[in-house]
């Protein structure tokens, strides 16, 4: 069944009004007809069974048939600060943690980042990067559209954190193996979670230490190095598998 999000404004008492770029795709990609199901959010904990009624050029009418809780959403919220890699590894890494779970995407511009963004470059890619999200949302039945921050400093980054219950951070050099599992353990039951991914060259040895310094747990993935757009992932799945509820 189709999944599309819209306003909350747009639910009008038994009915669900779809408009904006939704509306070609639904009659003229898609090609749904009148009496069709399909499912909308309005990003809440709930979803809603539709049939569509009636649609012209500017909207698509639905009429709600079922209302369903949303079970897609992972009981922490997970932000995701990602040190901005080189070429389209950004574009990657989004569509899949958003395929994962994560709640909120922060690039983050670090010492080894190789990307330099002016300010237009950055609003440009940004929107860009929201327009993946929704359609990962949407592949992957998400209850919510997980939105991609504007780009930060590293420093910024790390005040963000300080308002999250726990922060990890994965580091090449770090040790132990069952201190890691007890520390993934440990996140079942927090509110939010902050996960640091360097770039490329990873983090420098004073990035680690800020993480260290707002009580970040250093972590470790195994004995293998993984590349900047695999790490996140990696770290994210387990995280997954961790938090999952029937």
């Amino acid at each position: 069944m189709y999944r599309f999000f819209v306003e909350q404004e747009n639910i009008i008492g038994e009915e669900i009004v779809i408009t904006g770029t939704d509306v070609n795709h639904i009659k003229n990609v898609l090609r749904i007809d009148i009496g069709e199901e399909i499912t909308i959010s309005a990003g809440t904990d709930k979803e809603y069974i539709c049939s569509v009624t009636d649609m012209d050029n500017d909207k698509v009418v639905c009429r709600i048939l079922d209302i369903v809780g949303n079970s897609a959403e992972l009981s922490t919220q997970v932000v995701l600060f990602q040190g901005y890699p080189k070429g389209d590894k950004m574009e990657l890494i989004i569509q899949k943690m958003v395929e994962l779970g994560v709640t909120k995407i922060v690039p983050v511009m670090t010492k080894r980042s190789i990307v330099k963004l002016d300010d237009k470059k950055a609003s440009k890619k940004v929107e860009r990067f929201n327009a993946i999200a929704l359609a990962a949302a949407k592949q992957s039945k998400r209850g919510i559209i997980p939105t991609v921050e504007s780009v930060m400093s590293y420093k910024q980054a790390i005040e963000y954190a300080k308002t999250l219950d726990m922060n990890i951070i994965p580091y090449e050099d770090a040790k132990g193996i069952e201190y890691s599992k007890e520390i993934i353990t440990s996140i079942k039951g927090k509110k939010s979670l902050g996960i640091f991914i360097g770039p490329e060259g990873g983090f420098s040895v004073e990035e680690v230490d800020m993480a260290k310094s707002i009580d970040a747990k250093v972590i470790t993935l195994g004995h293998r190095i993984l590349r900047t757009e695999t790490a996140g992932m990696a770290i994210m799945s387990i995280i997954m598998f961790q938090l999952e509820e029937d």
